[in-house]
């Protein structure tokens, strides 16, 4: 028996009881939970009517239920669409978030450092993402004209449920619940919100993330000046909601300093930048003689005071001979000095406001006027600067980390990341989603495609500043939609002889029409838990591609037809496992039985799609 790629992702629910049966094997019997058996073992009476703390909204049930259905879709590439597609190690990804997180679970499970999303805020007007709990994928691609029109599209509508609060959290919860997996377990997200759902979402961010891992809520001024016309007072602020994934495995945080105040630091050694300041202090408290190399002892100054040192004398002593003390002969006399070194940093303040040595965090002014300067017009409201997004990234993430934001807007997250590598030389990475949300323009038919283009646009300014020469700014991008194979529906085959017969006439030929080798290849990747930006070379066997993943470790075939020459290729590179067109075997199962065989013997596990 040949295994089979698993085409669907984001399995919330097996995966969940997986976890729970390592924990309680006695309680997971054949799939199910044993819930009496659970409660017996956790130390509960099962109580069944006892009150308890919690947030509850109507419609919670349902967004519990929308987040364990698993995804059949897929994600196209559209080299066409990208910036240095065959090199980058940047995603920018149109669709529904929700569908795209479900399918990033393989791939980038606990591989994100940091994620931002300015989420839609609930104005109680225009809402965007109303989730078809039954088949969010087939709304969005009726809604992205990829289907027919027959049922309930995603589209923009009005509130008048009356379930004001409620529609917004069963937006966000499913959402929210499957960006933490994907957090590394020193992880952080930061979520903007305005004053209307801010209590809402600590409350949701609580149970989801924990309360104990709460870190702040940053307060940021989004404004300056006006506000009069308000109806009673001028709203001039925002917050950003601060959660770890583990707050046991947050590392320090510290803000990064300015260019200007580290030019002083302009002296460096093993342990680090400093600068040579004096010894001597007026408001010091410390009183003790020093001799200087000549036998000069500094005890009182000019006037006959006592003069007072910096630091402790057994402090003075130790420094001295660890060589962090010199002394400097000046018209005045010496002059004693010492090795001010460069502080670690400093704790970021809650209050984003004041100018101080640390960077400005800019206001939605600024974020329009940046887009301004990119595109010479009006594009998109209230946009992020890219100042505030890398004020965050600069206390959270590591040069090499990977960030994450799945309301992408107009993609200030992405250009922040490049700002940031641009000023400190990293080589962190971005990975945006955006639904495709029409515009009304007819340069920019959505915002999807303004994300896309301010990111070619920011790239080529720095690489005209810069030269570009060792910065990633480029970006491969995909878009959701159906799968490139037919799935099979066990419900509809379970029903008459005909429905029977359409599900085994589909997987007689199961690839999807008009789609491409490419667009299958990274369908597998994705489904097989590989990175889409992993390396991939192609080699040809016979007039036949082989496509060769990162290190050689997977071997992907996706031609319609395999022979003895290709297989025996395949086992000459001696990968670790193997993905094959199930149709290559033109329905030989006994040519696929000798190839799995074949590779079996030499410790290669292969599957058919």
């Amino acid at each position: 028996m040949v295994d089979r790629l698993q085409l669907s992702a984001g399995e919330v629910l097996a995966s969940r009881i997986a976890q729970l049966k390592e924990l309680f094997p006695e309680a997971v019997s054949e799939g199910r939970i044993d819930w009496e058996r659970l409660m017996q073992l956790a130390g509960e009476q099962g109580d069944a009517g006892a009150e308890r703390y919690g947030l509850g909204w109507a419609g919670k049930k349902d967004a519990v239920r929308t987040l364990q259905i698993p995804s059949v879709a897929t994600l196209l590439p559209h080299p066409d669409q990208s910036l240095r597609f065959d090199t980058t190690k940047n995603l920018v990804i149109e669709g529904d978030n929700l569908e795209v997180l479900k399918l990033l679970q393989k791939s980038y499970y606990g591989k994100v450092k940091m994620i931002y999303i300015d989420p839609p805020y609930n104005t109680g007007n225009d809402f965007i993402y109303a989730d078809n709990y039954r088949d969010s994928l087939r709304d969005y691609l009726r809604y992205t004209g990829q289907a027919d029109e027959e049922g309930n599209p995603l589209a923009a509508r009005a509130d008048k449920s009356g379930r004001y609060h409620s529609n917004w959290l069963s937006m966000m919860y499913p959402r929210l619940f499957l960006a933490r997996n994907l957090l590394t377990d020193d992880g952080v997200i930061f979520i903007s919100i305005d004053e209307i759902e801010h209590a809402k979402l600590r409350l949701l961010c609580d149970e989801i993330f924990g309360e104990e891992n709460h870190v702040a809520d940053f307060v940021w001024q989004k404004k300056k000046g006006g506000g009069n016309d308000s109806k009673y007072v001028a709203v001039e602020h925002e917050y950003i909601v601060m959660y770890a994934k583990n707050e046991g495995h947050l590392h320090e945080l510290f803000e990064p300093y300015k260019p200007e105040y580290l030019a002083r630091y302009r002296e460096e050694d093993e342990h680090g930048r400093y600068y040579w300041d004096t010894f001597k202090r007026k408001s010091g408290k410390q009183y003790y003689p020093i001799e200087c190399p000549d036998g000069t002892v500094l005890s009182h100054d000019e006037l006959g005071q006592p003069i007072s040192w910096l630091r402790s004398e057994a402090r003075f002593r130790d420094d001295l001979a660890k060589g962090e003390v010199r002394f400097v002969q000046t018209h005045n006399g010496w002059s004693v000095q010492f090795k001010q070194r460069l502080p670690q940093g400093k704790k970021p303040r809650s209050l984003f406001l004041e100018e101080s040595v640390l960077t400005q965090q800019g206001t939605t002014s600024d974020g329009s006027n940046e887009l301004l300067h990119l595109f010479r017009q009006e594009l998109f409201p209230n946009p992020k600067p890219v100042s505030l997004i890398s004020h965050l990234l600069g206390f959270s993430v590591g040069k090499d980390d990977l960030i994450l934001d799945f309301f992408a807007g107009s993609g200030t997250t992405g250009h922040a990341v490049m700002a940031l590598n641009k000023q400190d030389g990293g080589n962190r990475r971005f990975l945006l989603v955006q639904l495709p949300e029409a515009t009304g323009r007819d340069d920019f038919a959505t915002i999807s495609a303004i994300t896309r283009e301010r990111l070619r646009r920011a790239a080529d300014m720095m690489d005209q500043e810069d030269g570009g020469e060792g910065q990633d700014r480029g970006f491969k991008a995909f878009s959701l939609a159906s799968s490139n194979f037919k799935i099979w529906d066990s419900a509809k085959a379970a029903q008459t002889e005909e429905e029977l017969a359409d599900q085994l006439r589909l997987f007689a030929d199961h690839v999807a029409a008009e789609r491409t080798a490419e667009d299958m290849l990274y369908e597998i990747l994705l489904k097989a838990g590989i990175e889409l930006t992993t390396s991939i070379y192609a080699e040809t066997v016979g007039g036949k591609t082989i496509y060769v993943i990162g290190e050689g470790d997977l071997l992907v075939y996706v031609e319609s037809e395999i022979g003895s020459e290709q297989v025996g290729a395949i086992i000459a590179r001696k990968p670790a496992q193997v993905i094959c067109l199930d149709e290559a075997f033109g329905g030989n199962d006994s040519l696929k039985t000798n190839a799995a065989l074949e590779m079996k013997s030499h410790g290669i596990a292969f599957r058919t799609v």
